[in-house]
């Protein structure tokens, strides 16, 4: 179970180390073009693991529960504030693993691009944390909260995006406003 306090505990100390490793690795211009890369990098990642990954119908027994796991359970009760954060034991290893992959690419460098990528995160698993836990306020959040829970209670084969729902709009996975009859009942 991951609880909003540990994960800005543990992303609290991690982003501001992951900032100062990379401090000295490219010049200030390209440090922040490194980090914009790295935000957009995750954005698409966002939108693909959703679509691709997380709404996968596999044909064996196996990997249907294998998907419940990972994300179903998360659509059969969308509203448990368990399963609205993704674990640690689940988000540190595929950061290490993407940190990596970003050095391999980049060299120094690749830890700043993996910096933005994790702010990404930081703010992709706030988002979506809010968007089932909490009474959003201000006209942006509400909107990204309006676009994820037409996934929920709308059609899940459309918005997949949580922070960049652009991608949605370029991917043509959009789902209509009155798709969303149940969204109402949703606290707002």
């Amino acid at each position: 179970m991951m609880t909003p306090r540990a994960f800005a505990a543990t992303w609290g100390l991690l982003l501001p180390l992951v900032a100062w490793a990379g401090s000295g690795a490219a010049s200030l211009p390209a440090w922040f073009a490194l980090v914009a890369l790295g935000l957009v990098g995750w954005s698409l990642f966002e939108y693909a693991m959703h679509r691709f990954l997380f709404h996968l119908e596999p044909r064996s027994a196996f990997g249907r529960r294998l998907g419940f796991i990972m994300h179903g359970n998360h659509h059969e009760d969308p509203g448990d504030p368990h399963r609205s954060m993704m674990p640690l034991a689940v988000s540190l290893p595929w950061s290490a693993a993407i940190w990596a992959g970003c050095a391999l690419a980049f060299g120094p460098a690749g830890t700043v691009a993996f910096l933005g990528f994790a702010i990404g995160y930081v703010a992709y698993d706030s988002i979506h944390y809010a968007c089932h836990q909490l009474p959003v306020k201000g006209r942006l959040l509400r909107a990204l909260r309006r676009h994820h829970l037409r996934h929920h209670f709308g059609r899940e084969e459309g918005h997949y995006a949580i922070t960049a729902i652009w991608w949605d709009r370029v991917f043509g996975t959009m789902v209509a406003g009155k798709a969303a009859s149940g969204i109402m009942q949703v606290r707002t």
